[in-house]
Parts: structure tokens; C-alpha cells; sequence
């Protein structure tokens, strides 16, 4: 059988018990059509690049399926329908990711680095910017001097 990756964002409004529900009756249609999903990850409640149906956020949930093409289109076809479900895509992949999905791994990185402190530049030594020796204030280059332009201007009148 074919496989796919299907992600799906429900309004931000919709409580967590509402987006599992939802995601269960989507593992129901695929598996009553025969297939079968293989994994199912919750991204949690993510800001989105622009408004979407007045929604600034949205529940975003990651499928991966394993079922024929009836599945993926009833599916799509309950989506339209549902008034929860703001977008969705599916794409059909060669095979399917080992492991967690990029987005979790980066929530992963993400929870490490916050963890350790990090965050903003003033955590780092040697004061606010840590990418120049010094620490970066105007004051270590000298004195400003006036540009040549500048100089002529005044002399002439």
C-alpha cells in the first residue's frame, strides 16, 4: 500500500481533548478503509506564519499512514467538513521517517538549549555582543573623524 505523511492544524481555540478526538475518528476512517496509521505525533499548539481563518495559532498534528488512496481522500474529505480543522496536507513518500519527525527533534534541541540558560546574546560572555572582541561599543574603534566631503562644505562658505 501507498504511504503518507498527512499533517492537519486545528483552530487554537479547540482544547487538546477536542484535536486527540479528532485524530482518533481520522485512525478510525483509515483503519475501517483498510490501512492503518503507523504513527501519530501532537506538535502542540504553534504560531502560524499568517492569519488563517481569523487564527494566529493552531493545534498541529502529524499522521503517518499506511493505507490505499480511498483512506487519504476521505479523510481530506472530513477535514473540508469539520469546522475544527483550519488546513491540511498529505503527501505520499517513498517510506516513512525513522524515529521522531524534524519538528519534535527540534522541539527537542529547543527544550535542551533552554534548559542550559541560552537563549539571548546576553547570556553570553563578554557582554552583549559576544561576536566581536571588546564587547562591541562604538568607544574601542576611536575617534570619529569628519569625512572629507564634510570639511570642503564648510570651507567654501
Amino acid at each position: 500500500m501507498p504511504l503518507y505523511e498527512h499533517v492537519f492544524l486545528a483552530r487554537q481555540d479547540a482544547s487538546t481533548q477536542q484535536v486527540e478526538e479528532l485524530t482518533t475518528q481520522m485512525t478510525g476512517i483509515v483503519e475501517g478503509l483498510g490501512g492503518k496509521v503507523t504513527k501519530t505525533e501532537n506538535w502542540g499548539v504553534r504560531s502560524l506564519t499568517y492569519r488563517m481563518n481569523k487564527n494566529r495559532k493552531a493545534h498541529f498534528v502529524l499522521m503517518n499512514i499506511d493505507a490505499p488512496s480511498a483512506a487519504v481522500t476521505e479523510i481530506e474529505r472530513q477535514e473540508r467538513i469539520s469546522e475544527d480543522v483550519i488546513r491540511y496536507l498529505t503527501v505520499r513518500v517513498e517510506e516513512h521517517e525513522e524515529g521522531p519527525s524534524a519538528m519534535m527533534r527540534k522541539a527537542d534541541r529547543d527544550r535542551e538549549r533552554d534548559d542550559r540558560g541560552g537563549g539571548f546574546r546576553g547570556d553570553r560572555e563578554g557582554g552583549f555582543r559576544g561576536d566581536r572582541e571588546g564587547g562591541g561599543f562604538r568607544g574601542d574603534r576611536g575617534p570619529r573623524r569628519p569625512r572629507e566631503d564634510a570639511v570642503e562644505a564648510t570651507e567654501e562658505e
